[in-house]
This record gives C-alpha cells, structure tokens and sequence, in this order.
C-alpha cells in the first residue's frame, strides 16, 4: 500500500499495473462493506460483536447475514495479499537499484505503525495497519532468505494459523458454552461521549481491540509470503494463465460456496472460520479474476478508473473512509447511528456505505486531478525520505 503506483490515467499501457491498482481499490472498498456494520452498530464494535454472536435471524437479519458473509474476511484477506505484493516490487526495485534488503525498509514499517497507531486511537479501533507494519518488517527479513526458507515460513505460518482454527472449533465443540458478552456499552461512547471519550475508550479497552491482529498473525505472514510469491510466479502477466485459473476454482468453485453456507447459515459462530479460514481463498480468485480481467480488456473504463484512483490514493481511503462513517455515525459527528430503529438498522447501513464510498471515490478523483499521491502517501514518502536521507 506504500508504494504507491503514480502513473496518470490516460498513460496507463500495463495491464498489470492497472490489475494492481484496482485490486487496491477493490480491497479499500470492500474493507468498509465490513467495517460499515461495526461503524452503524450503536454500541461501536463490542455491540457488533455481541450481535454478531446473540441477534436472531429474523427479517432483515437474513439481509443482513448475507450482506455481511459477501464481505466478511474477504477483502481483509485481499488487502493482506496486496502488502505482500507490495513488498515484492519494493524488494524488486531495490535490488534493480543495487541496494540491499530490507535496507530502509524498517523505516517504512516504523512508519505505517505509527500511521496505524494515530489511526487506532483517533478514528477506528478495528485498524489494521499496525498489524501490518509488524508483519512487513517481518516478511521483509523472511524475502531476503532463500527460495527454500521462505517456502517453510509460509507452510509452517498457515499450517499454524490452520492448528488454531481446529483448536477453536474443538473448543466450542466440546466445551461448555459461556454465557453472552453484554451489547453496548454503558455508558456508551459511541453514541453518547465526546470525540475524546472515544479515543479513551479504545485505550481503556487495548487488549480487546488488538486482539484480532495478534490472532492472525501467522495467517498475515502466510498471505503476505503467498502474495510475494504470486508476483513473482507471474500472476498479473499472460504466462501466469494456469496459475490464475488454479486459484480463480478453487475461490469460487470451492471456498465461495461453502463460505456463504456456512456464514449464513452457521450463524456467529461460525464467523472465525468463514472470515479467518474460507475468505483468504476467496481473496485469492477474486485476485487471480481481475487480473485476467484487464490482460484481455484494452480499456480500463468508468469503474476501472474510478477504482484505480482509490487504489492509487489507498491508504488516505482507508483512513478517510472511517472518518467519514465515523462522522456520520457517532455521537460527536451527526449521530445518526442512534435515531434509526433496529428495523432500518440494514438499509441504513447500507446508504452509509453508499454515500460514504461516493465520498472518498470522489475526493480521491479530485485529489489526483492536481496531485501525483493521496495526502497521508505525501506525508509518508515526505517522512519517509527525511528520516533515511534519500532524494
């Protein structure tokens, strides 16, 4: 996501270039259609949670199960993947340029955690660029090692990650089921407190709202590896055909289905294996889709430019995004989360998402019309630059 692809539109002639900068896009969009619940939820994300795991499935429940289950863990999976091709060109452009890996890299990493961290405690407490940073620094030491120990690392990460999984689903097998975590809290920051209730609020809470990176780590770093890895492979150009066709079965054909049965179907229990175990394969064929996508489009079109313009601006997408459902939402913005009815609770959220999408797809359209970075990009390459000396 730092390293930003600056080509003006009209010049745009690799396809794979253009199948990057969608999937980014892709991947920022699809992000909020999971977030949008937590942002709508009047008790923020620990009243999400508790419906996830205690509403009935009634009317506009099953609306909603769907809705959910279409974006649940998959463009997680997707953004994920995207780090780690990113780490791949930067990798790429600086052995072209005879510097050594990772080099300056830590600089970046230090870099996007802080991003996270201001982030975390001042917009969104679900941020994920925290957990990344960490995983990057990590990744980037794993890609300087052999064809052979990065081979292990990805292996031994997601048979880990997998060991877990099955751990878990023998837990609520077996033993006894605990009682209902509480909904909202009381009192309630997101509806009710001051922007600054809310930032104290996501401290006071730490450990509940970190728990998820810490969680998948090891599915993070396999990702990652597995992003690097279909870079190099070729997937994004025209002898990388067998590999795409491969991925796009095995997401759609298999992983698709049985994620949407199980995710509707299963209910809140199922959700840490739909979004933590079938959705990162899901990820994967929707990747390997847009890439043959454009190898045989000539053009990129409307929707193409419109979303290579917030893949291009992706990480002040992400964090506008949030602020502006956050705005919309909370208790110190509009606080239109806690005047709609339960009853409309489901197509309210998805006008917020509509109108939140328009509005960062728009300010990302403007921005790029005199700018060649998003603004958080030019903050960070500023930043970025001035700590490592580079021109």
């Amino acid at each position: 996501m730092t390293e930003s692809i600056t080509a003006a539109e009209p010049r745009v002639a690799s396809p794979r270039l253009v199948a990057l900068d969608v999937l980014r896009g892709i991947a920022i969009l699809g992000t909020l259609g999971t977030n949008i619940w937590i942002i709508t939820d009047l008790g923020g994300m620990i009243g999400y949670l508790h419906e996830v795991n205690a509403a009935p499935a009634a009317g506009w429940m099953w609306v909603e199960r769907v809705l959910e289950q279409v974006t649940q863990g998959k463009f997680l999976g997707l953004l994920t993947v995207m780090f780690g091709i990113g780490l791949a060109i930067q990798q790429g452009s600086a052995l072209r340029a005879g510097r050594a890996w990772p080099g300056g890299y830590p600089w970046r990493a230090g870099l996007l955690f802080l991003d996270g961290l201001l982030n975390f405690l001042f917009i969104a407490e679900f941020d994920v660029l925290m957990g990344y940073a960490v995983t990057g620094l990590v990744v980037a030491c794993i890609l300087a090692r052999s064809d052979r120990a990065q081979w292990r690392w990805l292996i031994g990460t997601a048979a880990a990650h997998l060991t877990v999984l099955t751990v878990i689903a023998l837990g609520m097998i077996f033993a006894p089921r605990a009682g209902g975590s509480a909904g909202a809290p009381d009192p309630n920051p997101y509806a009710d407190g001051s922007f600054w209730d809310l930032v104290v609020f996501r401290v006071q809470n730490l450990g509940t709202f970190r728990f998820e990176p810490i969680f998948i780590a090891a599915m993070s770093v396999a990702l990652f590896l597995t992003g690097a890895r279909l870079y190099r492979a070729g997937v994004f150009r025209p002898e990388g055909a067998r590999i795409r066709k491969r991925l796009m079965v095995i997401g759609f054909g298999i992983a698709a289905p049985l994620d949407l049965l199980v995710g509707v179907l299963g209910g809140g229990d199922a959700m840490v294996f739909t979004r933590y175990g079938t959705a990162p394969l899901v990820s994967l064929g929707l990747l390997s889709l847009v890439a043959q996508f454009y190898l045989h489009r000539p053009s990129v079109g409307f929707v193409g430019r419109r979303l290579t313009e917030v893949g291009r601006t992706a990480l002040s997408c992400y964090i506008l995004q949030n602020l502006v459902a956050s705005i919309l939402c909370y208790g110190w913005g509009f606080g239109l989360a806690a005047r709609v009815s339960p009853d409309a609770r489901v197509p309210f959220t998805v006008g917020i998402y509509l109108v939140t999408a328009a509005i960062i797809g728009a300010a990302a359209h403007l921005w790029l019309r005199r700018f060649e970075r998003g603004p958080v990009e030019w903050m960070w390459n500023l930043s970025y630059r001035a700590l490592t000396r580079e021109r």
